[in-house]
């Protein structure tokens, strides 16, 4: 299998199919986008199951990743790094796949997900935040401000050590 066509299995377009209606997003590529970074997000590898051809629905790798294949093609050849599977044509088709209908899943089965501005919002809650989730000031372990963060009011910034020359 090669990484060049992408097909979608029958429960994966029927879940496309929904998610279109309740999203209003038009395009099933820019879905399947939404699910491959919800998927490549988790922490753990999606599990490795033979996935069925049994669906008409096909891309290809173009028009899935479109301007930004370089970019899923590195975040798909780091994760199966990360997770220690050997990167080669079949592994990429295959884990891609994989991560496809799994995020497919996760985003059909999320009763929060019923427009474009849901699915922004999905996507800002899972990004890490510099600032503490408490609203608080940030502060190590013995309650001293680390090194380079100054108070300015709101917002916060960070500001680089003054280095001697």
């Amino acid at each position: 299998m090669s990484l060049d066509t992408i097909r979608i299995s029958k429960q994966g377009r029927d879940q496309l199919i929904t998610l279109k209606r309740r999203t209003g997003v038009p395009n099933w590529n820019t879905l399947c986008r939404w699910a491959f970074c919800l998927s490549l997000a988790e922490d753990s590898p999606p599990r490795m199951v033979k996935i069925p051809a049994d669906s008409p629905v096909e891309m290809t790798w173009r028009t899935f990743a479109g301007d930004l294949d370089d970019v899923f093609l590195v975040l798909l050849r780091f994760d199966l790094h990360r997770v220690g599977i050997p990167v080669n044509d079949e592994t990429l088709a295959d884990y891609c796949r994989l991560h496809i209908h799994r995020g497919i899943g996760y985003l059909v089965g999320d009763p929060r997900v019923r427009n474009i501005a849901d699915l922004v919002a999905l996507a800002i809650e899972r990004t890490p935040s510099a600032e503490p989730s408490d609203g608080g000031d940030p502060q190590t372990s013995n309650g001293n401000r680390p090194q380079g963060v100054v108070e300015t009011g709101t917002p916060r910034r960070r500001v680089q050590p003054h280095r001697a020359r």
